[in-house]
């Protein structure tokens, strides 16, 4: 084996065994989490340790259109992209043997790219390590199989089962409803062992061909870069059998939407305890200081847990979405859930992200907001009882209310570091300001001749 093989995990390096790499696929997650780079031959990609993108793939919109760059507008020069080879996997579904290596951004100096999501997740992460706690997280990912679309004017449909009918919507939990589209599920998970990406449950949520897949928890870096393959890999396995994924937050109209659910506790580092449980297993002070923080800076992080127009049709009263600051005890109509657990996994679990959001980024909102309220130390509200599914000014509407909050926010800013929050104001504002000059089908069936 060459050299570079020889730095693999071992998933793919099993994965190679006895074959001859054909491609290497060098990536970075843009300000989206769209996959950005350069696909190579591997006997070329042997022989350098980096190579070149231009640092304007950041301001580029989910449109394709650019964004104004607060900071290298002129210029726009190469950033240096290094891999990351612990995070080297296959990618089973090319025709060749192909391995793909996300990579890690630099600029000419060698310091890192303030404003490329990966490393806005490390800038929170290590500020978190130098109060000495070790961040825990746990996704949830849920996403839609649909019927493949091929036209945007017509509606997204359910797909077709292999009973030959159309997924039915409001089967939560139904083994049955998942075996409808077995086939999917059964490519998801050799995708996944191919990759050496762990999967701790699929299950059917409430929506027409609705999944949620659960991830364990671990290194907040590491369970994004596990979102960002996932993501690709599922798109790929749907596609295999004639039908689309989608990480919409609300693709469909009348179902409800999906949701990127992350459960975070904190460890002290020297100790290896869950900082939010005291003797005899009591809640502490940093447990409650970091629901205060959620509590005190997630309406502005909104802005980046739901980071499109159609992120907001997910916050509708009585649609399995929060729409919410509350927190409770195993109250899944709060926005922060405490979930039902021993003393030592006590953690919260934000329910607001959307599936829609760049997981480095929904991650580190979380975090962050969590971290501010632990150097803060302001109390959360008092417990939520009942149902949290009722009307509150708390989350933005739309997302130009969203980015003016964010704007507001000067700690959560610095925490997430100012250029990454100027670049990432100028990507949204654009993107709102492309949508606001589409007409939809409801505007021409009921203003054409109406008023």
């Amino acid at each position: 084996m060459s050299k570079w093989t020889d730095k693999l995990p071992d998933a793919a390096r099993d994965y190679i065994a006895n074959r001859r790499v054909d491609e290497v696929e060098c990536m970075i997650g843009d300000i989206a989490g769209v996959a950005r780079g350069k696909a190579m031959p591997a006997a070329k990609f042997a022989k350098q340790t980096n190579y070149f993108l231009p640092v304007s793939i950041f301001v580029q919109t989910i449109t394709g259109e650019w964004a104004d760059n607060p900071y290298d507008a002129d210029t726009e020069p190469d950033m240096i992209l290094e891999p990351d080879f612990s995070t080297a996997t296959a990618a089973p579904w090319t025709a060749d043997t192909t391995v793909q290596i996300i990579h890690d951004a630099y600029d000419q100096k060698g310091e890192p790219i303030p404003y490329a999501p990966r490393n806005v997740l490390r800038r929170v992460v290590d500020l978190y390590k130098a109060q000495g706690w070790t961040p825990v997280v746990a996704p949830e990912m849920e996403f839609f199989l649909t019927a493949r679309n091929i036209d945007p004017n017509q509606p997204v449909i359910p797909p077709m089962g292999r009973s030959g009918r159309r997924a039915a919507g409001k089967q939560a939990y139904s083994l049955s409803a998942v075996d409808e589209y077995g086939k999917v599920i059964d490519d998801i998970y050799d995708f996944a062992e191919a990759q050496g990406l762990e999967i701790d449950g699929i299950l059917q949520e409430g929506g027409a061909g609705q999944i949620e897949l659960n991830l364990a928890h671990g290194d907040p870096v590491r369970l994004a870069d596990d979102v960002f393959f996932f993501k690709r890999l599922i798109r790929e396995a749907a596609l295999r059998h004639d039908c689309f994924a989608t990480f919409m937050a609300k693709p469909i109209a009348d179902e409800p939407g999906s949701a990127m659910h992350i459960h975070t506790s904190i460890v002290d580092a020297k100790t290896g305890k869950n900082i939010f449980a005291g003797p005899k297993g009591v809640e502490t002070e940093a447990f409650r200081h970091f629901i205060g923080g959620m509590q005190n800076h997630m309406g502005a992080a909104v802005a980046l847990i739901a980071p499109y127009v159609n992120s907001y049709r997910r916050y509708v009263p009585d649609f399995a979405a929060p729409i919410n600051l509350e927190w409770g005890r195993d109250n899944r109509t709060t926005g922060f859930r405490v979930p039902v657990s021993s003393p030592a996994g006590r953690r919260l679990e934000n329910r607001l992200p959307g599936m829609d959001c760049n997981p480095y980024l929904g991650i580190a909102a979380t975090l962050a907001c969590g971290y501010l309220g632990l150097m803060e130390k302001k109390p959360p509200r008092a417990e939520f009882s009942g149902s949290a599914y009722i009307d509150s000014d708390e989350i933005p509407v739309n997302l130009g209310d969203a980015l003016d909050l964010f704007d507001e926010d000067a700690a959560l800013q610095e925490v997430l570091g100012i250029p990454f929050a100027k670049v990432y104001d100028s990507v949204k504002r654009n993107e709102y300001k492309e949508f606001l000059q589409v007409i939809s089908p409801w505007e021409r069936e009921h203003l054409l001749l109406n008023v």
